[in-house]
């Protein structure tokens, strides 16, 4: 039997749903499971990492945007029903199907009852809880306050809930990496820079302007870009120009980058629990709405340093927090609220 996993990756959407459906798929073919993927073939997609994992890719056509669209729903560049329609003729010929696993905020129950005669069983990943789902499970991953009620009236009663960081999809590596790292020495000497695929705002060079403005000849910085990120051959001649800068793109050992930092300044996206896991302190800002809720409630919880949104926070702010966190009592502070636990 078949698995088929539906999930999108774009210079718009980044690449964080298709690298956790990679790590939901990874688990799955380790149990046996034949993982087939869905993607639309969008402009800046990653969608080449599901064929380099050794999973069946099966893309769908282009389209011009519909105008029409707006918000999560102009993600997909098409109508909803369309998607719907053009995804049924490829689960139609991959019967018979298990399990269809939807990560896609364009997506509601409109189009999970489409697909509802064609499978045993629906699993939904989302992190909004702003629409309704016709799912057997869900799965959102974040910490928000009262959590357990937020999927009130969007699902069925029946619904099986996993919702919680304890459900975060982390690869093997996060774990290999967790069990034989060293303890941090609690000196701020290497710093991770990482706003997540795209990094559509532009945070990458905020935080190295930052980092040029602190000034400190003694620390170093991995600064990683995603392969969908635009403006990846600028930050790369940045990079080039000053010797602490190491610039890195489309890695495959995140972990070990954070292993060896002391300090990431970066985004509230996927990334925040792979952070937390191994207690890597973040100075974090949101680079899209869906991340406003999460790092306020993050924040107040103690897991990160967050400075706002995207549209409010410049270089200046950046350099201030590094600042306040270059005094070790700060940063070890942060390193011990920061750290996630099994």
């Amino acid at each position: 039997m078949n698995t088929v996993i539906r999930v999108d990756s774009s210079e718009r959407i980044g690449s964080g749903h298709l690298m956790r459906c990679l790590t939901l798929a990874g688990r799955m073919r380790r149990e046996g499971k034949n993982v087939h993927f869905i993607c639309r073939d969008l402009a800046g997609n990653l969608s080449r990492l599901v064929a380099a994992q050794g999973f069946a890719l099966h893309l769908l056509p282009p389209h011009e945007h519909d105008a029409a669209l707006a918000g999560y729903a102009a993600w997909l560049t098409v109508p909803q029903e369309v998607d719907a329609r053009e995804s049924v003729e490829i689960i139609q010929e991959l019967q018979p199907i298990e399990r269809l696993v939807i990560d896609h905020y364009a997506l509601d129950a409109a189009w999970e009852r489409r697909m509802r005669p064609l499978v045993r069983e629906i699993f939904v990943i989302d992190d909004l809880a702003n629409r309704p789902h016709d799912c057997d499970i869900l799965l959102d991953q974040n910490f928000y306050r009262d959590m357990e009620r937020r999927y009130d009236g969007l699902v069925s009663p029946q619904c099986k809930l996993l919702l919680g960081p304890k459900h975060a999809l982390l690869r093997r590596e996060f774990y290999e990496v967790r069990e034989n790292m060293r303890p941090r020495t609690g000196e701020l000497r290497r710093i991770l820079i990482f706003y997540g695929g795209s990094d559509p705002t532009g945070e990458t060079e905020k935080a190295i302007r930052a980092l040029l403005m602190f000034g400190c000849s003694d620390i170093e910085a991995d600064v990683i870009v995603g392969g969908s990120n635009a403006r990846r051959q600028e930050i790369e001649r940045l990079c080039a120009a000053h010797d602490f800068l190491h610039y890195h793109c489309q890695v495959e050992n995140m972990a070990e980058f954070m292993a060896a930092a002391d300090l990431c300044l970066g985004a509230g996206g996927t990334t925040t629990w792979e952070r937390c896991f191994l207690g890597l302190p973040a100075i974090v800002t949101a680079i899209a709405e869906n991340q406003l809720q999460i790092c306020r409630d993050c924040a107040e919880r103690g897991l990160i340093r967050y400075l706002g949104a995207w549209t409010d926070v410049s270089a200046e702010d950046i350099l201030q927090a590094l600042r306040e966190l270059s005094d070790p009592e700060e940063l070890h502070a942060l390193r011990r609220s920061c750290r996630l636990e099994e």
